[in-house]
């Protein structure tokens, strides 16, 4: 124990910002004026501390092997300085690993896995997530069109760039694969003028988008069903889809797959719009140090991450021709830590919310998440990438003519007309 614990007071006074820690037995080590203080309850969690085992610290903390006292921003900065190195080279894995990645992708994303997964994460308490979200309840990426836009400006921002690059039209059939709380569903009916489709595996959001369509009276021409993507009816094909943070849950040997339903959903000349996080690494589907298994375990059990270009080539393979890719990691960073901020100003209601025992784990396990994701999308561990597609179909000489059957202009000014 003496070697470890020399190793981590040689680690402190390198650090960018001053800690202490109490030890299990009430010593002492470190600053006195401390920006971060660490209080261990067993002695694991210094050897985790000393071997940079960011994942393990994580676990810890939710776990009540430790405690914290300081700020999620600073205990960030903690975390990234005690790395041993790149948590995307720590992930690297070879073409075995990677085959057996594979397999296990397979078996871990049945319809009926899935929706126990979903609903792991997502059917937490709808109470819960409005404390630190915006009022749309939108669980994705912001667009920080200007730089000193608000959470809820950025959110709306992000819902309108969507409908720009999908030109939503009025009377067009809409579909949303993954409809969360309802934001973009319901902002393209009301601004856009669709006919408004959503899907979802949450029994929350499923009840709570319903309800808001009949408040708003709009269940002529939206509707949200509780359905696996793989059920969809592929006998009338919609003019766009949307699909927002969904596709991280379907699994990467399922990607093809998922991409080709995409396709025999959307009418030909039709778009979709896929928005997603992505690996900052090629060949690697989570973080190492434990980064990737501290989120399977506590937040997005069955969640999968791959890198852009894996991605376009699912895509291609799907039969989708990508027109268009842009990668909004740092409007991420600024979205979850915005959510952070939120979360961290209201804990005491959040405890409230949750409770007690399994509650105050969930509420430790989101502190850690959505500060340590800030992180990772800060350092380009991971990005969010949207890739706007349209079903192959192997060219024609008026492209450039805007013929009425096609919806992609092959010019990019339309994206930049911003209503909100």
């Amino acid at each position: 124990m003496g070697t470890i614990l020399s190793v981590v007071e040689s680690k402190l006074a390198a650090l960018p910002l001053p800690v202490a820690l109490v030890m299990p037995d009430g010593a002492k080590a470190g600053a006195r004026d401390a920006a971060i203080r660490l209080v261990l309850k067993d002695n694991s969690t210094l050897a985790h501390l000393a071997a940079g085992h960011v994942g393990a610290l994580g676990e810890d903390y939710v776990e009540g092997k430790m405690d914290v006292d300081g700020s999620m921003r600073d205990l960030m900065r903690l975390a990234a300085a005690i790395l041993p190195g790149s948590p995307i080279d720590a992930a690297r894995n070879g073409w075995l690993t990677g085959l057996i990645h594979n397999l296990l992708s397979v078996r871990h994303h049945s319809m009926a896995r899935d929706a126990r997964q979903i609903q792991f994460h997502y059917d937490l308490s709808d109470d819960f997530y409005a404390l630190w979200l915006d009022p749309r309840r939108v669980y994705s990426c912001a667009y920080y069109r200007e730089p000193d836009m608000t959470l809820a400006q950025a959110q709306e921002a992000k819902l309108d760039h969507i409908c720009c690059k999908l030109r939503l039209g009025a009377g067009e059939r809409f579909l949303d694969v993954g409809a969360g709380w309802g934001g973009l569903l319901l902002f393209a009916a009301e601004n856009y003028g669709v006919d408004a489709t959503g899907i979802t595996l949450s029994n929350n959001q499923y009840a709570y988008v319903n309800r808001l369509i009949e408040e708003k009276g709009l269940g002529g021409r939206v509707r949200m069903s509780l359905l696996d993507y793989r059920r969809l009816d592929e006998s009338k094909p919609y003019d766009k889809i949307a699909s927002v943070g969904m596709f991280e849950h379907v699994g990467i040997a399922q990607l093809e797959g998922y991409f080709s339903k995409i396709r025999r959903l959307l009418r030909p000349g039709g778009l979709v719009l896929n928005h997603g996080i992505t690996a900052g690494g090629v060949s690697n589907t989570a973080l190492g140090v434990g980064m990737g298994d501290f989120i399977d375990k506590y937040i997005f059990p069955g969640g999968e991450l791959t890198h852009i270009s894996n991605v376009l080539i699912k895509v291609a393979a799907g039969g989708l021709e990508a027109l268009d890719i842009e990668n909004l990691r740092p409007h991420y960073a600024r979205t979850l830590w915005a959510w952070s901020d939120a979360l961290e100003a209201c804990l005491p209601q959040a405890r409230k919310l949750l409770g007690e025992g399994d509650g105050e784990r969930s509420l430790r396990a989101y502190r850690v998440y959505l500060a340590g994701c800030a992180m990772g999308f800060e350092h380009g561990w991971t990005a969010l990438h949207q890739v706007l597609a349209q079903p192959m179909h192997g060219g024609r000489h008026d492209e450039l003519d805007y013929p009425g059957d096609l919806s992609y202009p092959w010019r990019r000014a339309y994206m930049y007309g911003p209503r909100v």
